[in-house]
């Protein structure tokens, strides 16, 4: 069976989960694909859920693990309020307002937002989004829907559910400030913060393990399993290649580029092995998003005229770790060690020499020199 045809079959047998029988019930569009080079220009549909147009974005790397939508709120409205009993994260990608939240028959905390900030409602809170502006605002949300709702399969209960998590969330009025609490765990650098008012200027920390010039800094937000790190290369580079479980979703921030995808299966250097039709190549820019399969190697290339960033959503958290996502991992900080020691990583030295050149003819072909280190 080739590689297409064990992707068809594995994304014909998520339709019979609960939220694949969710997603189809709420008649909006349904994106697949390795990735989608602009979610900001996908067509989508009014959703009566939310009061607002919305798309589903069903990616093959998120496999049943995470969930995601891009979402419309019309010119002056706003959505409906609603509360679910999974964790979702909210980027903004155009336009200005606020969200509402509160706890079940608490008082209503407000923040503002404007392009790029992100957010995470905490769990089973009531949220309400607001448009500030004369144009319509474009969100992208992930979610941890699929895992939930597959294991509860009741939408009563998950859409409808009591319970107050006042651990998470007891309306303190500093909660969605900026947070200030910065500091490393293991290999990470982590950041406490409930709220980011503009992830393409985020300052990220100095990480240069995964490549050259890089910085990263993974964010911990609203008590969520769900987090992700911001991370940012220079110009006329690229990161290592490195592998790690599903359902990571990568965001474009800033620059345009390319990914390469491929299984490890093919081993570390698939064009040498004379498997190079089998690399997936998914352009990137800002708007993109992209999600690597579980156990595929991925590695992202600068071909822009400024530094790359770009935004992930997965699981991984320090604060509340989950124990699949060590295991898939081999170690908390498994995408940083090299695979000749029992990690995920492809130091520069022992990567396919087929995918240094083929970044040097992409980059002669703009007129720009590669500005890679030797190995």
């Amino acid at each position: 069976m080739s590689q297409d045809e064990r992707i068809k079959a594995l994304m014909a047998a998520f339709h019979k989960t609960t939220y694949f029988k969710w997603m189809a019930s709420q008649n909006i569009p349904v994106i697949d694909g390795y990735g989608v080079e602009d979610v900001r220009d996908v067509a989508m549909a009014p959703w009566a859920r939310t009061g607002g147009k919305a798309s589903f974005i069903n990616l093959y790397g998120m496999e049943g693990v995470t969930g995601m939508y891009v979402g419309e709120i019309p010119a002056g409205g706003a959505l409906e309020a609603e509360k679910h009993f999974y964790e979702e994260v909210i980027c903004i990608l155009d336009g200005q307002g606020a969200t509402e939240v509160w706890q079940e028959g608490g008082r209503k905390q407000m923040f503002e937002w404007g392009p790029w900030s992100l957010f995470a409602p905490p769990l089973n809170t009531w949220h309400r989004l607001i448009n500030g502006g004369r144009q319509p605002v474009k969100y992208l949300a992930v979610t941890n829907a699929p895992l939930v709702m597959d294991i509860v399969h009741n939408e009563e209960f998950i859409f409808n559910s009591p319970y107050v998590f006042s651990d998470r969330y007891s309306g303190a009025d500093d909660f969605f400030n900026i947070g200030q609490k910065r500091y490393e765990s293991g290999m990470q650098h982590i950041w406490e913060t409930n709220f980011i008012m503009d992830v393409q200027s985020a300052n990220l920390d100095q990480r240069e393990v995964k490549g050259a010039g890089l910085r990263i800094t993974q964010f911990e937000l609203s008590g969520n399993s769900l987090i992700g790190p911001l991370a940012q290369w220079p110009a006329a580079r690229y990161h290592k290649a490195d592998y790690h479980g599903s359902g990571a979703i990568l965001l474009g921030l800033q620059s345009s580029g390319y990914v390469l995808l491929w299984s490890k299966e093919l081993g570390t250097q698939p064009y040498e092995a004379g498997r190079g039709d089998e690399v997936v190549e998914v352009k990137w820019k800002a708007g993109s998003v992209y999600c690597p399969p579980g156990g595929w190697f991925h590695q992202h290339f600068n071909t822009g005229p400024e530094p790359a960033r770009h935004l992930a959503l997965r699981y991984g958290s320090r604060i509340h770790p989950i124990g699949f996502k060590i295991a898939d991992k081999r170690s908390e900080d498994g995408v940083y060690i090299d695979v000749k020691k029992g990690g995920t990583l492809i130091e520069y030295a022992d990567e396919d020499p087929y995918i240094r050149k083929h970044y040097e003819d992409e980059m002669r072909k703009r007129g720009v020199a590669s500005q890679m280190p030797a190995v």
